[in-house]
């Protein structure tokens, strides 16, 4: 009956994709024992007429069954990275020994999905999706409010990796609406500027909120709804939201390999505030990534490297040398970009003698011209 229904959708519909919820529960046999080889997932991998259609996994189940990295996907399924969404979130708002995974998240989680076997596209990224926090909460709330649900404030996830910058929930602060702001285009940044699939929210990209309650199904109303008067409220970070996203079709590095640039960089690289350093340690609160080949359309070099502060204050970083004739510039600079409604990839800040300051929690994206 599955294999039917969703074979009817993609021939009599066009649907083009299906993500399976919980769908580590499709590999479960009578006894609820997980199988090696699913004849249900099998089948899907499989069928014909379901052949070119996207099959993403929400890679566990409600019984504790978590295959993220695991799930049987015979190289069809790709799954929601939910080891991305908790490593970056706990990296982000500055927990120490998150230094060396986060980097790994954010090149593709090759320790979860091994390329040669999974391909570049079985990762998932994302910060937020319908359950849990909206990216605005994710920095507004400590804990889940979700006692209007009627259970007591003991449905949802308690393990919500989230901070509350100072206050919980509103707040007439300007100094903590301001680096909640902050961190979403960190989030944002990052998420742009990782290797996989970016997912992100419906009005995450205009600061939505369901005020702290991260359970909202329930919810017919304000709380679950999207407010499209925030989109005028924060007009900021929509077009944040549209330059990541732009900045992201422009440069292919960021979504995979290429060929060689001409400056003998490898195709992905991992520094710490000196160059070519990767023994991340416990405390380390930053992680640069440098991607590096050449644009496929016009054979020119695209070279791009992500800075990522996550410590509470300013860090001087040394960038990779280059030649004299090239240049580095600042493409994003999320502490400077406090209210700013447009953004021009023309107006980048050049980079002297190789060395750029991060301000306090804080993401840089720079490029050699």
């Amino acid at each position: 009956m599955i294999l039917e229904c969703l074979r009817y959708w993609v021939t009599y519909y066009r649907v083009d994709g299906f993500r399976f919820d919980l769908a580590s529960i499709l590999g479960r046999n009578e006894d609820g024992c997980p199988m090696n080889k699913p004849p249900l997932i099998q089948s899907l991998a499989f069928d014909p007429i379901l052949g070119k259609v996207k099959l993403i996994a929400e890679a566990w189940d409600a019984g504790g069954l978590y295959q993220v990295g695991s799930f049987p996907s015979w190289n069809r399924f790709s799954e929601w990275n939910g080891k991305y969404r908790d490593d970056l979130r706990k990296f982000l708002k500055g927990d120490s020994g998150m230094a060396k995974v986060a980097a790994a998240r954010i090149t593709g989680s090759e320790d979860l999905y091994d390329p040669n076997i999974r391909g570049r596209n079985a990762s998932v990224n994302f910060f937020t999706c319908h359950d849990g926090f909206t990216l605005y909460d994710l920095y507004s709330y400590n804990v889940k409010h979700n006692e209007a649900n009627g259970w007591n404030n003991t449905d949802g996830e308690s393990n919500n990796h989230s901070w509350n910058c100072g206050a919980e929930g509103e707040t007439d602060n300007t100094d903590i609406l301001r680096l909640r702001k902050r961190l979403m285009r960190n989030a944002f940044a990052v998420l742009m500027a990782s290797r996989g699939t970016p997912m992100f929210l419906a009005g995450d990209e205009f600061c939505n909120t369901q005020f702290g309650n991260n359970n909202a199904y329930c919810q017919d109303n304000i709380v679950s709804w999207l407010d499209w008067n925030r989109l005028d409220q924060n007009a900021d970070i929509f077009a944040f939201f549209q330059y990541m996203i732009a900045f992201r079709k422009a440069h292919i590095v960021l979504r995979k390999n290429t060929k060689p640039c001409s400056l003998g960089f490898p195709f992905v690289s991992y520094h710490g505030i000196n160059p070519w350093n990767t023994d991340y340690q416990r405390e380390d609160h930053y992680i640069g990534i440098l991607y590096a080949g050449r644009d496929e359309k016009d054979q020119k070099d695209d070279i791009v490297y992500v800075a990522v502060n996550t410590y509470w204050e300013a860090q001087s970083v040394i960038l990779p040398q280059i030649p004299e004739s090239r240049q580095w510039k600042k493409a994003v600079d999320t502490f400077k970009m406090d209210g700013k409604t447009e953004y021009s990839p023309e107006e980048k800040d050049s980079v002297f003698n190789n060395q750029t300051l991060l301000q306090p929690r804080s993401v840089q994206i720079l490029v050699v011209e």
